[in-house]
């Protein structure tokens, strides 16, 4: 009998229960969150938290401080969000996991942009009084701290909002103080001359973390040095010059030595034929390394055997005896400046790789020079100003700059150029475009600079009772970094090591206004090398730190602080008071001891679970809070390191204004809702770096339709569902038995993933179980339970009561990441006015719901229902039929144990078909089959009889009934309806 309809038969539609709820399927994400962030700070869920909290496992991750100076960029969403994930999922599984937000306030970004500010209003900073500059630094950092922490909370952040750390707090200043002179007394403190990195824009030195490397054009010279005296007369007989090549011809000035690479083979050429525009004789000879001299002579136009020939080999024995005459001696107008020796050295950092085999070395603007220096006592030169000038009175350059003020070249390079080639001593010149460095706030570029500075040394044996891990800062960190912190990834352990490992000392001072000064005092007229230099007393440090308590740092800069905190201990004449401030890294790299060590929110120990920000913090804050906690607390004030990468836009290139392509979180959230910015960060691999744009968007948009659908049908079909209802699940069927089965599954791997930090993989399992296990599968096929079955009948209390284990599962599970929408999906369901999905941990999962054997027979059924799925749809595609239920297919399964499986089953159910008949005779030619899945066969049948009014199954007793035009099942129902 064909299928046919009864259209005669009575609508039964209000007699099918279909989902029913409010849940709107359009999310409104930007209007709605903003009433979930009211509806949280009015319940007090944070506080809440804490209290319910109480006697938990601690779980700490410390904010890494941003900068309190603008509006959040995409970076800040990507950094915040993974710690908030981080924090969220570690509440709901058992601890106690406190967030105190933080901001770094002191520093160059901020004394910047005050500067910017009185630049355009033609206001000197110097003639301010700098207590009167640093408070306005303070309200600048002030007002900024509350525009981002709104931002902040925008992004769905919880944490201490209402109290977060900040440095320029009056404890936190002095306790920054009081870390400093740690050092102090320590012995790790010193002060030396040396080359640093330095800004003649911002008049300051840069620690390494302040540089970033950007390409440059530079100026780039060949310079003769005319050898004066020699071992061997060959030298000195005949006019001889060693030729040395610098990317920097303002640094010629200083020049004390050259240097030779004790690995290279040298040579002595001789120019026998010269074109008219070369800068050297006939009879000229230069010394130069053999692998470089063919690249020197094309340069000085010197090229081919009819210009130079090789003399004989110069050995490392004649260039230790060589003395040379400066290049500039001698010059009219230099006033005898440089009329000095020049005496050649060794130098196991000169290669053969670029230049001459030659390198001038001039030890005030250079490490490798100073190095050298150091080894050989060369004499240290103070020719350049903090402004990047030369020192007014030298001669031939003096008040010249090197760097402008507005950042470009200044004409010093040109100066000694030309004073050169005057000198007859320019052999070439040229261009070059290389990566140089330059400052990360005013993008300037650097030069070093030799300048007194403050340091804290890091290979100085500690004697200060904390020696468990090392007795000096870099052993201790070293050991730290290997023992006693898991890196995630585990290359930010190799990163970070390689450069603790080769490290200078820390550069501690800043020429600065606006940080916490270097709470020290000098004796005047001793040296730094001298024993009572520094003044060391635990009283004057107790004074300062009361001091700073109570009134903050500005208290330093108050006329009379010097004697008011040295009388009746020491001559306060006799000393001089250091108003150098300290590194901004120093200030962030302490805030272990004035958060987790001193707040009641912080840790008992004073080591936080752990530290989370972007890769380049591995020269950063990772490793100034490592350097410092290990001179002050004897280890690394963390157990793990999380590191994620940066944001580039879809192309995969850099975020640049200039180029149009930035992102900017507000402007997303307005669009789409904080949820969906959320999403993006848990969809993607954050440890590397991060693409978003527009179509990533969308398809991070189209990503959580798809999981608000499944969360919108469940609670749908578990409309009105009570306690009653629930079913034990020993007396489910297989089909509930198995989801139980996932859930446990899923339990263990979201509760892993979340502890090593793997939201991509916690997302992406839910994301599958939610649109192939639940909604292409398990509700597919218990749709027809749910919406037609008796209300009492087992197998749909079996299905509700699932749903709702899924659900109480699948909303905590998906709340730290989905914080809005799982709050919206839990009050749909437990509507209250002070619950929140937020205030739960997720529901323990019971270990016996795994269920292996079941698994594998389910595993069986499955990949049989794909392959009747598959071939009712090529008969739908061919209008054969328009449902599934207009089939019943005949399905050959050669295998012994799955033809089993499926017969214990209601396989024609699985499959959303009327009738189905299994067979495990040979799989007919005509049967439709699929590679991936041998051994099986399906051949298509149509289903006889009529289409149940209320259930549309096809089925031959259909009309048969009490109630006309509906099967059975249907007529049962209606019946006890």
């Amino acid at each position: 009998m064909s299928a046919a309809s009864t259209s005669d038969a009575p609508d039964y539609r209000d007699t099918v229960f279909l989902p029913q709820t409010d849940f709107p399927m359009r999310a409104g994400l930007p209007q709605r969150e903003p009433e979930w962030l009211d509806r949280w700070e009015r319940i007090g869920i944070y506080d809440r938290l804490r209290e319910r909290a109480e006697g938990r496992r601690p779980f700490i991750l410390h904010d890494g401080p941003p900068y309190a100076n603008g509006h959040l960029h995409i970076g800040h969403a990507l950094n915040k969000t993974i710690k908030d994930i981080i924090v969220r999922s570690h509440q709901m599984m058992g601890c106690d996991a406190r967030y105190v937000p933080g901001w770094d306030c002191h520093g160059l970004p901020i004394e910047w942009k005050i500067e910017e500010k009185y630049r355009k209003a033609g206001k000197d900073k110097d003639a301010v009084d700098v207590v009167e500059f640093r408070q306005e630094c303070r309200r600048f950092a002030d007002d900024w701290v509350s525009i981002q922490r709104d931002e902040f909370k925008r992004l769905g952040v919880t944490g201490k909002w209402d109290d977060p750390y900040l440095t320029m707090d009056f404890h936190a200043e002095s306790v920054i103080a009081a870390e400093f002179m740690k050092l102090l007394m320590n012995g790790t403190l010193y002060q030396g001359s040396k080359p640093v990195m330095w800004s003649p824009v911002e008049k300051t030195a840069l620690a390494e973390a302040e540089v970033e490397y950007h390409d440059h054009t530079s100026h780039t010279i060949w310079v003769r040095f005319r050898v004066v005296q020699a071992a061997d007369e060959v030298f000195t007989k005949t006019p001889t010059d060693v030729v040395i090549w610098t990317t920097t011809p303002w640094t010629i000035p200083q020049n004390r030595a050259v240097a030779f690479g004790p690995e290279i083979t040298y040579g002595l050429y001789e120019i026998i034929g010269r074109p008219e525009d070369a800068k050297a004789d006939i009879g000229d000879r230069l010394i130069l390394a053999d692998a470089l001299a063919e690249s020197v002579l094309a340069q000085a136009k010197l090229s081919g055997e009819d210009c130079v020939r090789r003399l004989c080999d110069v050995s490392h024995e004649d260039l230790a005896a060589m003395v040379m005459a400066h290049p500039l001696r001698g010059v009219e107008g230099a006033q005898g400046e440089w009329d000095y020796d020049v005496p050649m050295l060794p130098g196991d950092h000169v290669t053969d790789d670029a230049g001459t085999g030659f390198v001038h070395t001039a030890p005030s603007h250079g490490d490798d020079d100073y190095q050298l220096g150091l080894k050989f006592k060369l004499p240290m030169t103070y020719n350049v100003e903090p402004d990047g000038s030369y020192r007014a009175d030298l001669p031939l350059f003096g008040g010249e700059t090197i760097v402008a003020p507005d950042g470009k070249d200044g004409p010093a390079n040109v100066s000694v150029i030309k004073q050169l080639a005057w000198a007859g001593k320019l052999l070439a010149k040229g261009k070059i475009k290389h990566s140089y460095p330059h400052s990360w706030r005013s993008k300037a570029p650097l030069i070093y600079r030799n300048t007194p500075q403050w340091f804290a040394a890091i290979d100085e044996k500690l004697e200060d009772g904390m020696g468990e891990y090392g007795d000096t800062i870099r052993s201790r960190a070293l050991t730290s970094i290997d023992k006693l912190v898991k890196w995630w990834p585990q290359t930010g352990r190799n990163r970070i090591h390689a450069m603790v490992e080769s490290r200078p000392d820390w550069v501690l001072s800043r020429q600065r206004a606006w940080g916490v000064p270097l709470t020290c005092f000098v004796r005047k007229g001793a040296r730094p090398t001298d024993p009572d230099f520094l003044l060391r007393d635990s009283r004057v440090n107790d004074r300062i730190i009361e001091a700073f308590e109570a009134e903050g740092a500005d208290v330093w800069y108050h006329d009379g602080f010097k004697a008011r905190v040295l009388d009746g201990i020491v001559d306060p004449d006799a000393y001089e008071q250091v108003m150098d401030v300290l590194d901004v890294w120093f200030d962030s790299g302490s805030t272990h001891a004035f958060v987790l060590r001193d707040r009641k929110d912080g840790a008992s120990d004073g080591i936080a679970d752990v530290y989370l920000e972007g890769t380049d913090q591995h020269r950063g804050w990772f490793q100034s809070s490592l350097l410092q906690a290990s001179a002050t607390k004897g280890r690394a004030p963390y157990r793990n390191v999380v590191t994620h990468g940066f944001t580039l836009d879809e192309k995969g290139m850099k975020m640049s204004k200039s180029l149009g392509n930035t992102v900017v979180p507000a402007e997303i959230i307005k669009q789409y809702g904080a949820d969906i910015l959320r999403l993006w960060v848990a969809q993607a691999d954050y440890t590397a770096d991060q693409r978003i744009g527009k179509e990533i968007l969308k398809g991070t948009a189209d990503s959580y339709r798809r999981l608000r659908n499944t969360l919108r049908f469940m609670l749908g079909a578990l409309a009105g569902f009570d306690e009653a209802e629930r079913l034990d699940p020993a007396q489910m069927p297989e089909l509930e038995q198995w989801v139980l089965h996932r859930l446990a599954q899923l339990d263990h791997t979201v509760r892993s993933g979340y502890e090593q930090f793997d939201f991509q993989g916690v997302f992406q399992v839910l994301f599958q179980f939610c649109t192939v296990d639940l909604s292409a599968f398990y509700f597919d096929i218990r749709k027809d339970t749910l919406y037609c079955d008796a209300p009492d009948s087992e197998r749909r209390r079996a299905a509700r009561t699932v749903l709702d284990i899924v659900y109480h599962r699948l909303v905590t599970w998906l709340a730290p990441i989905l914080p809005f929408t799982m709050e919206d999906v839990w009050l749909s369901r437990h509507p209250s006015e002070d619950d929140s999905v937020h205030l739960h941990d997720f529901p323990l999962t019971p270990a016996d719901w795994l269920n292996e054997p079941l698994a594998t027979k389910w595993d069986h059924v499955r990949r049989a229902r794909r392959v009747v799925t598959a071939a009712l749809e090529v008969k739908r595609s061919d209008k054969t039929i328009g449902a599934s239920l207009e089939a019943a297919p005949v399905v050959h399964v050669e295998d012994g144990d799955m033809l089993e499986a499926l017969k214990s089953v209601n396989f024609a159910d699985i499959c959303i078909v009327s009738d189905l008949s299994l067979s495990g005779d040979p799989i007919p030619n005509e049967a439709f089959r699929m590679t991936e899945a041998p051994g099986l066969g399906v051949v298509f049948e149509l289903a006889e009889g009529q289409k149940c009014q209320r259930c549309w199954k096809i089925l031959p007793d259909v009309g048969t009934h009490d109630h006309p035009g509906v099967c059975a099942r249907c007529d049962e129902v209606l019946s006890h309806g």
